[in-house]
């Protein structure tokens, strides 16, 4: 069985890395650039004039899918920061959740009611919401419709 770690701050590192792989790749390439961009023909016949021009095709070309792995790599580095930004608030959800939890199991069992948080929603047609906390959080939505027994017979209004 295998396993995947994955934390925030190992996504952060993750990102710097390839910021740091961007870079050498783009020296390289500006490096490359004046020895790759037009080669002159060796001679003057119109067999170095063709062979020049071959080169100088290919070397347009890779300037051309360097540039588009450029642009991928900078997407790439964008989504990997951006699912440690993700992470990290979910991260942060997750404890909030726990730490809620803790505060609210004794009183919860105590007195039926949690300390902080919303109470939860009516499902059943016509059925209340529940209690919010005591010391902070709404009661929940009761759900809508009607219960059997709540009928009012019509009433004819004198006047």
């Amino acid at each position: 069985m295998s396993y995947l770690v994955v934390g925030p701050e190992l996504l952060a590192s993750a990102a710097t890395d390839l910021t740091r792989i961007e870079q050498a790749i783009g020296a390289a390439n500006v490096a490359a650039l004046p020895h790759t961009s037009e080669l002159l023909a060796a001679g003057a016949d119109e067999v170095s004039t063709a062979v020049a021009a071959l080169f100088s095709g290919h070397a347009r070309v890779y300037q051309a899918v360097s540039a588009q792995a450029t642009a991928f790599h900078d997407r790439f580095v964008q989504a990997i920061n951006g699912a440690g930004v993700s992470y990290a608030g979910a991260e942060a959800a997750n404890v909030q959740q726990t730490l809620l939890d803790a505060i609210n199991a004794p009183v919860q069992t105590l007195l039926g009611r949690p300390l902080i948080g919303d109470g939860v929603h009516g499902s059943a047609p016509g059925q209340a919401g529940g209690p919010g906390g005591l010391l902070y959080g709404n009661g929940g939505n009761g759900a809508a419709g009607m219960t059997p027994g709540w009928l009012v017979a019509p009433v004819a209004l004198r006047g």
